[in-house]
């Protein structure tokens, strides 16, 4: 149940994403927000993970895995998946809004994960996580076709940019999943993916609009999106998954377009129509199912960091 709490503590602050681009500077475009973010983040997220990694790996390097191309390619699709994400929820956001936007973009990782699981381990998902994501997925259809309050539907291109975050959130899982069952330590595997990131984003200063960083406004934006949203987020987020399948961890983050919507409809004034708000009632279910389904820890000895 700890990993359960952990991915859905995640998700929280995963939701509060979107509400903090729109209330940035309206100079910041989809792509400038995303690189400072990941620079700042990213770099934060490694710092922390390789120090607490170096803390907890007390296991005499014949018992530590080896660093060959697969665990090198799985590390470096994290850290892409990270990067390519940023524009493209970003995108979504500033297409069909905060609400609306990230739930498609996290209604569509889990059915992503799930059949990209297949594919690597020919694992089918559990019945239980057929019956949440089915609940959800329904819930997502219901918000996308509903809209906001007396919309005609949702931006086409907005909603490819949504559904391409999405799919590297389920590679990221995925990845993870893979790297944790092979002997990574969770810290490792989640400080890889920050540093990769990082400097990816970093390469792309150059050629990036990033002025309004230095704004008030734009400083606060940058430092929470990067610092709260990214390495606190996804510390809690590979911690746990460990106990976790990754189609499953996929699902419980869909706590995160909860919590976009309510944040969306509070802060930011965005109407929702009847169709979107029997959309996240439905929603609501399928996470509760599947929190409810997913008491019992995937590992028999979970990972936990030392006091």
């Amino acid at each position: 149940m700890l990993h359960v709490l952990a991915v859905l503590a995640a998700a929280l602050l995963f939701g509060t994403t979107g509400t903090a681009q729109a209330l940035g500077p309206s100079e910041a475009t989809p792509l400038g927000i995303g690189v400072g973010r990941m620079v700042v983040g990213g770099t934060a997220l490694a710092i922390v993970a390789f120090l607490l990694a170096a803390r907890h790996g007390r296991r005499s390097p014949q018992q530590r895995p080896r660093l060959t191309p697969k665990p090198l390619a799985l590390m470096a699709a994290t850290g892409i998946a990270l990067a390519v994400y940023q524009p493209l929820f970003f995108l979504g956001t500033e297409r069909n809004g905060v609400a609306v936007s990230t739930v498609i973009a996290l209604g569509s990782a889990p059915v992503l994960a799930g059949v990209l699981e297949w594919a690597l381990t020919r694992k089918l998902p559990s019945p239980t996580w057929v019956g949440a994501t089915a609940l959800s997925t329904a819930g997502v259809v219901l918000l996308g076709v509903g809209g906001g309050a007396g919309s005609g539907g949702a931006d086409a291109v907005g909603v490819l940019a949504a559904v391409g975050a999405g799919a590297s959130f389920a590679v990221i899982a995925n990845a993870q999943r893979r790297l944790l069952d092979d002997g990574w330590d969770a810290f490792t595997v989640v400080g890889s993916m920050g540093a990769g990131s990082a400097v990816l984003c970093a390469a792309a200063i150059p050629f990036v609009d990033l002025a309004w960083i230095g704004d008030p406004g734009g400083m606060v934006l940058t430092l929470w999106l990067g610092l709260a949203t990214i390495a606190a987020a996804y510390t809690m987020f590979t911690w746990g998954l460990q106990g976790l399948t990754a189609a499953t961890a996929a699902t419980l983050t869909l706590g995160e377009p909860l919590t976009a919507a309510l944040l969306g409809v509070t802060l930011l004034g965005e109407q929702l129509s009847v169709l979107a708000i029997a959309g996240l009632t439905v929603l609501a279910g399928g996470l509760a199912a599947l929190a409810w389904g997913s008491r019992a820890a995937r590992d028999p000895q979970p990972f936990a960091v030392e006091g």
